[in-house]
């Protein structure tokens, strides 16, 4: 039995990627295997976001080939895109595969395999994907990919290409095919959700949603990112259906208007904050996660803190902190990098310490309230106790004892855990 195993770094739409991967090496007949087991070919899924995910990548690559040195590595994703020059150089690596041939992974695969001997693999047509990716209850559905919005700090639409959107009627078919397959939630993702359907006629995120909500019978459904700007009453108003997790990320990058002017943002922090007030008051238990970048260049002391004021006035239930990373290819990396790593460094710890507060105080307002939670499918032992791990809809993370678990989704009042402030909410059976 030929054996795969993929690890995926970065973001969402990359674990979307993967898991589509996935169904395609398990109808060739491979067994997909977690990512520390010995296996004939190992996929590595990159991101090249900041200098850092790029570091990670190479990390992956290395640590695959020690795993199993007679292993095929292929690395795809975001890094292959690019630099596959780079990447092709490095001895570790067997295959690079783009972003824009992925579809062709399996074959291209296939074809590197058939130039080498591996003496362990066998093939079998119909072997199905291994136990824990096939007993998921989180899927990623991919509805679009691609940016046309050109930040200036971002790679992504060089790597990614212009947007394009997947029609309605095929995604309603993939989130039924996967609730068929047990999956109890799908999390929408892309690149630019908020620009979904663009380029077809009457068409829109709302649309869509609609469309998900009137034709499908999963359990959850969750919109991963928008932009401030992108809200509307009409698209708020498909959260009363109760099928729509209650949690929203909208990225910040920056508090400072000048910031967000460098930045090509389509928004000022006035907006931003108005749809965050216009979010919690439409939704009851929103949860509002965030993007903020420290060190573009040319933020001063002042900028930073017109930052700190905005997400003070925000109060986020949890922060994603960056250092500004200079990517080639971006309109910013044109740009003198005239903040130090040091300055960086101090900017980064300030805002997640706040972001830590930020997220120990909303779970705190959470403490003895019933929740709708999602169990993940791996237990974890902790001395003699094995414990399991999930999500309430509004994306707080929650700690259960596994011998009292009864199903995949159930209605629990959760506790807060002051020993641990910023660790996982306490189920309560």
């Amino acid at each position: 039995m030929g054996k795969v195993a993929i690890e995926t770094l970065g973001c969402k739409l990359n674990q979307a990627d993967s898991l589509k991967m996935g169904d395609e090496f398990s109808g060739a007949g491979f067994s997909l295997v977690d990512t520390e087991s010995e296996c004939d070919i190992y996929i590595i899924n990159t991101c090249t976001v900041t200098h850092v995910a790029d570091r990670k990548g190479r990390q992956s690559i290395r640590r695959a080939k020690r795993n199993n040195p007679d292993s095929l590595v292929v690395v795809t994703g975001c890094y292959a895109e690019k630099d596959r020059n780079s990447l092709e150089k490095l001895a570790e690596v067997d295959l690079v595969v783009g972003n824009t041939q992925k579809s062709e992974i399996v074959n291209l695969a296939l074809d590197e395999l058939a130039t080498r001997s591996f003496s362990t693999l066998e093939k079998s047509v119909g072997e199905h994907l291994s136990e824990g990716i096939q007993n998921a209850n989180r899927a990623m559905l991919k509805i679009q990919e691609g940016c046309d919005q050109m930040c200036s700090y971002c790679i992504v639409p060089k790597v990614r290409g212009r947007e394009r959107s997947v029609p309605v009627n095929d995604l309603i078919d993939q989130a039924n095919d996967l609730h068929l397959r047990g999956y109890k939630e799908i999390v929408l993702t892309g690149t630019q959700l908020g620009s979904y359907g663009f380029e077809f006629d009457n068409t829109s995120l709302k649309t869509l949603l609609n469309g998900l909500i009137t034709n499908t019978d999963i359990g959850r459904i969750r919109v991963s990112s928008v932009q401030p700007q992108e809200f509307s009453d009409e698209l708020l108003d498909l959260w009363d259906s109760g099928r729509l997790c209650p949690h929203f990320h909208i990225p910040l990058q920056s508090g400072s208007d000048r910031i967000l002017g460098l930045m090509r943002r389509r928004y000022d922090s006035k907006l931003f904050l108005e749809s965050i007030e216009k979010v919690r008051s439409r939704v009851d238990k929103a949860s509002i996660t965030t993007d903020v970048i420290v060190g573009f260049p040319g933020e001063t002391e002042e900028d930073f803190i017109a930052t700190k004021s905005v997400c003070d006035l925000a109060k986020f239930s949890d922060m994603h902190v960056f250092k500004f990373s200079k990517r080639n290819g971006t309109i910013a990396a044109h740009l003198e990098d005239d903040v130090s790593y040091q300055v960086k460094t101090r900017r980064s710890r300030e805002l997640i310490t706040m972001g830590e507060k930020y997220f120990s105080d909303f779970r705190m307002k959470m403490d003895g309230s019933s929740e709708n939670v999602l169990w993940e499918t791996k237990s974890v032992s902790v001395g003699r106790s094995k414990f399991i791990y999930g999500l309430t809809e509004n994306y707080v993370r929650v700690k259960g004892k596994y011998e009292s678990l009864e199903s995949d989704l159930e209605e629990l009042v959760v506790k807060y855990d002051s020993l641990n402030p910023v660790g996982p909410m306490i189920a309560c059976h």
